[in-house]
């Protein structure tokens, strides 16, 4: 799809306290990385209110990021889909063949997670479980439905980080695995959404998950199985993906299950899922819930030593 931007961010300003979608003025800047940074990052506001808005135009409006928000937001994402196992490498370090069709799961709208905020663990995920997973991320543009490999990129808006955040026991307890990756939150989403007509080979889009500053994944997105065309091919075979729908495309090798010793989230973690041709780094910093039940029937909730009432 052609749009008047390169990328996009969706965002509260500091000037108006509102939110608004924008291009950084600096078109090679990580986003993430700077807020994260304490840096200033400056916007040039477009028209109207939703990255789906293909009429949206720049204005001569230039606001400052307060706090980033997922490009879309949940009403406009829907349910999430997800493939799994869609890197040849990472099938070969879980020891399993390479599928002959793309495994699907869903993970609800309640996972969608800001760029630059804390990834809160809830407390069943507490107990040393909690992977990553660096995911490219596909956002169609406009309603798709039994879609030709050959005409799937027509229907691509744009391209974004995402991380499928897992809950390892909870995810090998069942057949299927909706639950222990569909925790609140477990869906990170962002910075930035890249046009998808700015990069005419998604296959050579670099891919990592740096942790605490240690590389944990890299790999450019052509060592998927499935490509970008066709996972949207097949996934929009009797099923309308509507604009919005989000498609996160399977993580390449080196996910902290794999590793020995394993490696699981902790509380002060210092996560990114960073990409290159300007999508940036999602930098979410991992919080663990707890919950503590006081003798005199009270209940709050602990987020890494913060305490939130809850009601």
């Amino acid at each position: 799809m052609k749009t008047s931007w390169n990328r996009l961010v969706r965002f509260v300003a500091a000037e108006d306290g509102a939110e608004h979608i924008g291009e950084p003025i600096d078109a090679e800047l990580d986003v993430g990385a700077a807020l994260a940074s304490g840096s200033e990052v400056k916007v040039r506001v477009f028209t109207g209110s939703s990255v789906l808005n293909v009429d949206t135009q720049p204005t001569l409006v230039i606001y400052t990021i307060s706090r980033l928000l997922p490009p879309l937001s949940k009403a406009e994402v829907g349910t999430i889909r997800c493939v799994g196992l869609n890197y040849r490498k990472h099938a070969k370090e879980m020891n399993l063949d390479l599928p002959d069709h793309p495994t699907l799961f869903f993970k609800p709208s309640t996972c969608l997670g800001a760029p630059n905020a804390p990834l809160v663990i809830p407390h069943q995920a507490t107990d040393g479980q909690a992977d990553y997973e660096a995911e490219l991320a596909v956002v169609i543009g406009k309603p798709a439905k039994n879609v030709s490999k050959e005409d799937a990129m027509d229907y691509v808006l744009g391209y974004t980080c995402s991380n499928d955040v897992t809950a390892r026991v909870h995810q090998f307890n069942g057949a299927q695995w909706g639950f222990g990756k569909g925790f609140d939150g477990f869906a990170p989403l962002g910075p930035c959404l890249v046009s998808a007509s700015s990069i005419p080979n998604p296959g050579d889009i670099e891919l990592k998950t740096v942790l605490n500053g240690e590389t944990m994944q890299y790999s450019l997105a052509n060592d998927m199985i499935f490509s970008i065309t066709e996972i949207v091919a097949y996934l929009s075979q009797g099923t309308t993906l509507e604009p919005g729908t989000v498609i996160m495309t399977g993580t390449p090798h080196g996910i902290g299950v794999s590793k020995v010793p394993k490696v699981w989230l902790k509380p002060g973690d210092d996560l990114r899922i960073v990409m290159s041709h300007g999508m940036g780094s999602l930098v979410t910093p991992v919080a663990y819930e707890k919950l503590r039940v006081y003798t005199d029937s009270e209940t709050t909730w602990h987020i890494s030593g913060t305490v939130i009432p809850f009601s």
